[in-house]
């Protein structure tokens, strides 16, 4: 498990977390998303040992990550910025790594690097951006690691390639039990794998919920009332997140249980009512200030 308990960390006068609680359950991955300058970065290199929180706990499997050598010896992170050693190859690189990570498994590693056809003898400062990722998803993962935190692990990698890495999370979640922290702005990847989902603003943990249970308590409605006035009073007893008309039907989005929804609108007799599941992507949107909203904008 990979746990944030009151997380607080500032820079000079701002603040880039505040009091943060995160939790990942043993082998499940989590989608950690916010705007651009929320805190994803930050609390990502805080959990790991980068960053000292100015107060706050940052946890793996209940023991605290900074200075634990035996809990970063299971630990593997790709930050955003990577950065490799000038002049070493991935042979050289996988030299270093062995004499670190005590689960070290050179049969993986050259497997994979026959996989996603990386070269073992080339300088890897001679690699594109996207090659170099892929170098270093490799190398993370050929410690075999029991926790796996992610800062954009799939930014400007090819279709092909980013299926490849997904393939490589989910067979270590399933066989391992491994436990995945993920932060990206790919929302319609990360609902095609992600257990759990974080969203966070301003340093602030603003929602913190299994997927499937977050996408059932928000709905998209569109519904017309032979009778507006009842049907708006119906309408205003329902936790509306955003509200619009277009001509006679109401289109609403409304944070409930279905049920609740479908008793509360069908007292008002709508000629017209459909009730339609909205993506992690409208999810996002509508809890961060609506369609309209800077966070809309940035996302399109």
């Amino acid at each position: 498990m990979i746990e944030a308990r009151g997380l607080t960390k500032r820079f000079g006068s701002f603040q880039a977390l505040n009091h943060l609680d995160l939790h990942v359950k043993t082998g499940s991955i989590y989608g950690l998303i916010g705007v651009n300058g929320s805190g994803k970065t930050t609390i990502l290199k805080t959990l790991t040992g980068i960053l000292i929180p100015d107060s706050g706990e940052a946890l793996m499997d209940g023991q605290p990550v900074m200075n634990n050598e035996s809990i970063k010896a299971r630990l593997g992170f790709i930050p955003d910025e990577l950065y490799f050693y000038g002049n070493y190859s991935m042979k050289n690189m996988a030299d270093f790594y062995k004499g670190i990570y005590p689960r070290w498994d050179s049969e993986r590693f050259y497997r994979m690097l026959g996989d996603f056809e990386l070269p073992a003898g080339t300088r890897i400062g001679n690699f594109s951006k996207g090659m170099q990722k892929q170098a270093a998803f490799i190398l993370v993962m050929s410690h075999r690691p029991d926790f796996l935190v992610l800062d954009e692990p799939i930014d400007g990698l090819d279709p092909l390639v980013r299926k490849k890495v997904w393939s490589y999370v989910v067979d270590d979640v399933a066989e391992r039990a491994m436990s995945v922290l993920v932060s990206s702005h790919n929302l319609r990847e990360m609902e095609g794998i992600c257990d759990s989902i974080g969203i966070i603003s301003k340093g602030e943990m603003k929602i913190e919920q299994d997927l499937d249970e977050l996408k059932s308590d928000i709905h998209k409605v569109q519904v017309a009332f032979d009778d507006d006035a009842e049907g708006m009073e119906a309408l205003g007893r329902l936790n509306m997140v955003h509200h619009e008309t277009r001509g006679s039907v109401h289109l609403a989005i409304i944070r409930e249980k279905r049920e609740k929804v479908e008793e509360v609108l069908g007292s008002a007799s709508p000629k017209i009512m459909d009730i339609l599941p909205l993506s992690l992507e409208e999810v996002f949107i509508y809890e961060m200030g609506g369609e309209n909203s800077d966070v809309s904008a940035v996302l399109k």
